[in-house]
């Protein structure tokens, strides 16, 4: 089960260095052996991307290419592959449905500071090195991972969504399905997806590495299930 995590990968950001303990860990604990395969943001290309039977967008934003992590949230949503974003992860998979889905014309303020508008802003208190309470829509996705309708969650970003852009998404189908006690997003997914979830906190930062996050480990088996359901589709149709 190859799994793509596009990211610029660096031994400075603590979430890279927790991945291969978590790897270890899915593969000890909930039996599902993943083939992780680093892609940086300036390598991605869509035909290899689709091979893939999973998506993870790690953090590291600014990534070198906003366009090619772009890229890589649009393969996902477009193919039906499971795919997971977050923190930058979460910030451009968000970027990536304002503009293909909503025909917004929007940056982040990361990435483009002299934009005209922006989907994504500085959070008016920076949530790096925080941790901080999540309370999740009843019978959503992430409720259901969670099993609990608030979760404490590690965070190391400072950029978040530009509420004036929410009410848009949400009419294009995107849901909202974690928020602070403020009300700001930490959470989107996209029902009808096989798996589509993005969070603003980081579930790499969960324990000490060897216990996978619940995010990821239903991350995982829905990577198992497109696996699972590839090898079985007729020659052709594996897409």
């Amino acid at each position: 089960m190859r799994i793509a995590l596009v990211g610029d990968r660096s031994p400075s950001v603590r979430a890279h260095t927790r991945i291969p303990l978590i790897i270890q860990a899915l593969r000890e604990r909930d039996g599902i052996a993943l083939d992780p395969y680093w892609i940086p943001s300036t390598d991605v290309h869509d035909d290899a991307l689709q091979r893939f039977d999973g998506i993870w967008i790690v953090p590291g934003s600014p990534y070198r290419s906003e366009e090619g992590v772009i890229s890589a949230a649009r393969t996902a949503r477009e193919h039906g592959i499971p795919v997971l974003g977050t923190c930058g992860g979460f910030q451009h998979l968000l970027l990536e449905y304002a503009r293909g889905v909503c025909g917004l014309d929007v940056a982040h303020a990361e990435n483009d500071p002299g934009a005209r508008d922006f989907l994504l802003m500085p959070l008016e208190c920076s949530l790096a090195g925080h941790e901080g309470l999540v309370r999740l829509a009843p019978g959503t996705l992430i409720e259901q991972i969670i099993g609990s309708p608030t979760t404490m969650e590690a965070y190391s970003c400072s950029y978040g969504l530009n509420d004036g852009y929410k009410h848009t998404l949400v009419e294009h189908g995107l849901v909202f399905s974690g928020h602070a006690d403020d009300g700001m997003v930490r959470v989107a997914e996209l029902p009808g997806h096989p798996f589509y979830l993005a969070t603003l906190f980081q579930p790499e930062l969960f324990g000490d590495g060897s216990r996978p996050h619940p995010v990821i480990s239903a991350f995982a088996a829905a990577v198992s299930r497109t696996s699972a359901r590839r090898a079985v589709a007729p020659a052709g149709r594996a897409g």
